[in-house]
């Protein structure tokens, strides 16, 4: 698939528990390809320098390679460590405050809207196959549909065409 290989699907260090999948997020695409124009631009959107500005999946082993700050002070992450979890999909208590109360409509939007199909996905095919999958619908739905281009998560447009893309994606931020 355009823009993410068979790898990142199966990497459980890019399975955000929350279900903000970190294969989509703009601060890893940006890490992982070296991109220093759209790391400045991330950087800029979250209000962190550069050289700040890099992750390679909020789930990594202990001790993280790259872990961006906001993701290193997540409650979530650390609900689901403590619970013995690796994603609120495995939690009874979902949609708990943490995800009512997350500080971005968008990611919550993404929330509510992500660990249903990852549940789904882990019911009909088991965990490791389910939390496989699930990873590659949320990237299969990050695709301009007009030219398919590769997006990230909180594109307001397509990076190529410059459609406007958000409405059909996530909402505004």
């Amino acid at each position: 698939m355009k823009g993410w290989n068979e790898e990142e699907f199966e990497n459980k260090a890019l399975m955000a528990p929350c279900g903000l999948y970190c294969g989509l997020c703009g601060v890893y695409i940006a890490t992982r390809d070296g991109n220093e124009k759209f790391t400045s631009i991330m950087g800029s959107l979250y209000g962190t320098p550069p050289e700040r500005t890099e992750c390679l999946g909020c789930m990594q082993d202990d001790p993280p390679e790259k872990l961006y700050g906001f993701c290193r002070m997540c409650s979530i992450r650390d609900c689901v460590r403590e619970k013995g979890y690796y994603s609120c999909h495995q939690c009874s208590e979902w949609p708990c405050d943490e995800i009512r109360n997350f500080g971005l409509a968008t990611g919550r939007r993404v929330m509510e809207r992500t660990i249903p199909i990852w549940r789904e996905k882990v019911a009909e095919l088991g965990d490791e196959k389910g939390s496989i999958e699930w990873a590659r619908s949320e990237c299969e739905r990050y695709h301009c549909s007009q030219c398919g281009a590769p997006l990230f998560r909180g594109a307001q447009r397509c990076r190529e065409c410059k459609r406007p893309v958000a409405e059909e994606l996530d909402g505004s931020l």
